[in-house]
């Protein structure tokens, strides 16, 4: 029976990579001097860290392009309100959202079940597996979810024939 898995993850290499290179732009840029501007990634999250709050946003701005370039999507960040942390500095942080939670699983699923096509849907932890007998209704699954505006990235994998 055709299957496929919807899920939402995030490639850290790309976000490492991304947070670098928005490193290596704000060292060099000359609004950046003597600011002091840092983006540090751990392992869910994504620290901007600059002198005021006016460059963190800039920073931000310069990170949210380098993820769009590498193909991250910005709907993986969630948080990051720039503010004032005392010293005269500033930070934002960012979370990076994996996985699809129990309340996006279902509204998709309710969605998948109102299409009513011929297909079966499971909630297996952070991912739902989407079966049916006909390839066709498969694939009008992933055209229905992909025009839901839902705030994480899917991903539509593990087909089988």
């Amino acid at each position: 029976m055709p299957s496929f898995d919807i899920v939402s993850e995030v490639d850290a290499q790309e976000v490492r990579n991304a947070v670098d290179q928005a490193n290596r732009e704000v060292i060099n840029r000359y609004d950046f001097k003597d600011t002091n501007t840092r983006l540090t990634v751990a392992d869910d999250t994504i620290t901007v860290e600059s002198s005021t709050v006016d460059r963190v946003t800039a920073a931000i701005d310069v990170l949210q392009s380098k993820l769009v370039k590498r193909g991250v999507s910005l709907k993986t960040l969630s948080g990051g309100e720039p503010k004032e942390i005392g010293g005269r500095r500033a930070q934002a942080v960012f979370q990076l959202n994996s996985g699809i939670d129990q309340d996006h699983a279902k509204t998709i699923s309710k969605n998948i079940r109102d299409q009513k096509l011929k297909v079966q849907v499971q909630i297996q932890g952070d991912q739902l597996r989407v079966t049916s007998k006909k390839r066709d209704d498969l694939q009008a699954v992933i055209t229905a979810v992909k025009e839901m505006d839902l705030p994480l990235p899917l991903q539509y994998t593990n087909f089988r024939d």
